[in-house]
């Protein structure tokens, strides 16, 4: 037996594993590192993939394939991909918590969502660089994260209000323009849980998710770098409730389209109400939940 048969090649799709990477983010680094090209419908190995290692295999069943001597998975043009990539222990460590909450506050700011096991990233999640992956035995989904996660605004906001943490010192954007709002319309209501909020009408919906044994918060911070606080946020669901009372009101008005196109912009689960709806809520909140999943009692 020659040196050239006791070489071990793998297939790509063997390669991405041993990377911890997803398999299509393989090929484009090979793709962009010029070792392969795409033709028609089938990848085609290069001269420079050949030199770096690269053969044609045959599979009796597949025919065709491309295969890479193992000792590539060294090489540097993966190091970026993978550089400092972080999983939900690593934050966890970072912030100093229970590895077990980690993933359940990324679900709560909307980054994660839980799969029958494991977790898979939501479109917010990748917005911010989450990376979707598998373990090669059980095939259970986890994500990672770069490493700039860790100064993310809303999440280190997050850590330090479960943490007990002085907040810093917030730039106002979105709550300074509501600020006349928030001033004229102070939280004196208070609803059946204890909130105090802003209207009647604020106070009734409060009021109706209580009674119906929803959980939910009031004037939440959406879970993005822009200062923008939603009414009601319903953590099952991940569903965002905004009340607009005052849309005769241009400065208001103004306010609610921009608030709408960031939740277009993030595409976030959004119930709007207006006046009409507070007086049947029994009605139309039930039917309005029930899209999103959440059974009303």
């Amino acid at each position: 037996m020659s040196a050239t048969d006791k070489v071990k090649y793998i297939s790509t799709t063997a390669l991405s594993k041993e990377l911890n990477m997803n398999v299509k983010e393989v090929f484009q680094i090979c793709l962009s590192n010029g070792l392969i090209n795409r033709k028609d419908d089938t990848w085609v190995l290069t001269e420079k993939g050949k030199q770096i290692g690269g053969t044609i295999k045959k599979h009796p069943k597949v025919g065709e394939y491309i295969a890479w001597k193992e000792d590539i998975k060294h090489h540097t043009m993966f190091n970026t991909a993978n550089d400092q990539l972080l999983n939900a222990t690593a934050l966890s460590n970072h912030f100093g918590i229970s590895k077990f909450k980690m993933n359940p506050i990324l679900s709560e700011l909307g980054l994660v969502e839980k799969a029958v096991k494991g977790w898979t990233v939501t479109k917010l999640g990748k917005s911010i660089g989450g990376k979707q992956l598998e373990y090669d035995k059980t095939g259970v989904p986890y994500v990672n994260w770069p490493a700039n996660i860790l100064k993310n605004k809303r999440l280190v906001e997050t850590m330090n209000e479960l943490l007990g943490n002085e907040p810093e010192q917030e730039i106002e954007s979105e709550q300074s323009n509501a600020l006349g709002f928030r001033d004229k319309y102070e939280a004196k209501h208070r609803s059946a849980d204890g909130h105090y909020v802003r209207s009647r009408a604020e106070m009734l919906i409060d009021n109706w998710l209580y009674m119906s044994e929803i959980a939910h918060a009031y004037e939440r911070k959406l879970p993005i770098e822009e200062d923008v606080y939603t009414d009601f946020y319903l953590p099952v669901g991940k569903v965002y409730i905004e009340y607009w009372g005052l849309e005769e009101d241009p400065k208001y008005a103004a306010r609610k389209q921009e608030k709408l196109r960031i939740y277009e912009k993030y595409g976030f689960n959004l119930i709007q109400l207006h006046d009409a709806d507070i007086q049947n809520l029994d009605d139309i909140l039930p039917k309005k939940l029930l899209k999103f999943g959440i059974q009303a009692y």
